[in-house]
């Protein structure tokens, strides 16, 4: 579709925003429980952390905020640190004086959780109902930033922060071998494209590529199985942390075979647990297999190395069932409760993440959480990534990263599906392993 160029996109996001900001002199005032900080700026300087560092990342950030500065009177103090440094001191800096206005917090229970335990995020949900968030997200996606007041339950409760960006696992492939195969990749269900794999090994060729050796990985293998047996709800609250369902359940069993009869069958790469991550995404650009189950964060480096020959679709569900995969957001971005600013702090929250700041994401090379497929570009791999989330995510069930369950699910996870990979143990005993760790955690 039709784009305006990046100057009159920014013209519109601030005309829309301008318009009908809470406290900007509208009818409906700002939203109860604020600190009372009026959202027009008045030079008022307003600290933003984020990890937007990268190419593209970095540009929507600093197209956004020069458009927010202009528009509203502030001054934008913004920190931007790696993903990894921003883990390392957020902690210390919300629990500090010099606390951010607004911060990215990872989603999880060890970082978002922790700080709606400690009362260091400020409950966004007014704000929410005031701007109308709960219109412009879907469900699924809210979810993965909504905790309890007291952080003991994920996915339920109050609202803590709004994401820009989408992330899905599926499936990339190779367009020369799976024509040289004879494969058409728009199967019609789970069954068909686990029978292409049959089809690539009886050919001589190598169907799955999986660089397993730091354990992560194969969580994003086996996730999108096992959201082709096990229920959603089910997933969703295994995945979260929450109380109320199981490991060791027979569908679970089920996807947890498969994996290991792919394995059985030679259908992945020879000695997936040794091969690094990065060194197995290369080989499969090199056309050393057919498949490569991943996630989009791939799609640009993949289409730079293998350029129209690389393809993307998410794993079809069994016949009669809906789309069901592993995705998510990227961090949200939330207001910490020491904010003097919050009022400030939230509309600048929902200027970043407004339909018009979708189309900014999108024009700089992101993958806008909302009105993806309509944002997607006319070619390329991303082409396909976009429609994928855009359609999962709004008629099918984005499941939630199974890592996210504990703080220690990581860890337990990865090195258990290395053992279930490496033959080592078998699929119940892998699933009491994750039990284990889940069980112990929601009983506390």
């Amino acid at each position: 579709m039709y784009r305006p160029p990046a100057p009159f996109l920014v013209g519109a996001l601030v005309i829309t925003l301008a318009a009908c900001a809470p406290g900007s002199g509208g009818d409906e005032g700002t939203p109860a429980e604020s600190n009372g900080a009026d959202p027009a700026g008045d030079g008022a300087t307003l600290t933003v952390w984020d990890q937007e560092v990268r190419g593209g990342q970095d540009e929507q950030m600093s197209r956004l905020n020069e458009a927010f500065e202009e528009e509203f009177d502030v001054e934008i103090e913004r920190v931007s640190q790696s993903f990894d440094d921003l883990a390392m001191t957020a902690r210390a800096a919300l629990t500090g004086a010099d606390a951010p206005d607004v911060v990215q917090a990872n989603n999880t229970r060890g970082d978002m959780g922790a700080f709606v335990e400690a009362d260091l995020l400020l409950d966004l949900s007014d704000y929410a109902e005031e701007y109308g968030w709960y219109d412009r997200y879907d469900d699924a996606v809210l979810a993965m930033s909504t905790y309890s007041e007291d952080g003991a339950i994920f996915g339920e409760g109050n609202l803590y922060g709004l994401p820009q960006t989408g992330e899905i696992v599926g499936v990339f492939y190779s367009k020369s071998l799976v024509e040289e195969y004879g494969i058409d990749v728009d199967f019609d269900s789970w069954e068909e494209f686990t029978d292409s794999l049959d089809t690539i090994a009886e050919a001589g060729g190598t169907p799955l590529m999986l660089g397993n050796l730091d354990g992560w990985p194969a969580v994003h293998v086996f996730g999108p199985i096992q959201g082709q047996y096990v229920d959603a709800e089910q997933i969703h609250n295994l995945a979260m942390g929450n109380p109320g369902a199981s490991w060791t359940t027979p569908e679970n069993v089920d996807a947890a075979n498969q994996l290991q009869q792919w394995v059985d069958n030679g259908w992945f790469n020879e000695g997936p647990n040794g091969t690094d991550y990065d060194a197995a995404w290369a080989d499969f650009a090199d056309g050393e297999a057919t498949y490569l189950i991943a996630g989009s964060w791939l799609a640009a480096d993949l289409e730079e190395a293998m350029g129209d020959d690389v393809g993307f679709f998410t794993p079809p569900p069994h016949q009669g069932e809906q789309l069901a995969t592993t995705g998510g957001t990227g961090l949200p971005f939330a207001v910490t409760a020491s904010s003097n600013n919050s009022d400030l702090a939230a509309q600048y929250i929902d200027f970043i993440t407004s339909d018009e700041a979708m189309e900014i994401l999108a024009d700089t090379g992101n993958m806008p959480v909302n009105n993806t497929a309509e944002l997607a570009p006319d070619t390329g791999v991303n082409a396909d990534v976009f429609a994928a989330f855009g359609q999962v995510s709004t008629e099918g069930h984005l499941l939630p990263y199974l890592d996210w369950a504990t703080p220690t699910m990581g860890d337990t996870i990865g090195a258990a599906l290395q053992d279930l990979i490496g033959q080592q143990t078998t699929p119940e005993e892998f699933l009491e392993t994750l039990q284990d760790d889940y069980g112990e955690f929601t009983a506390e």
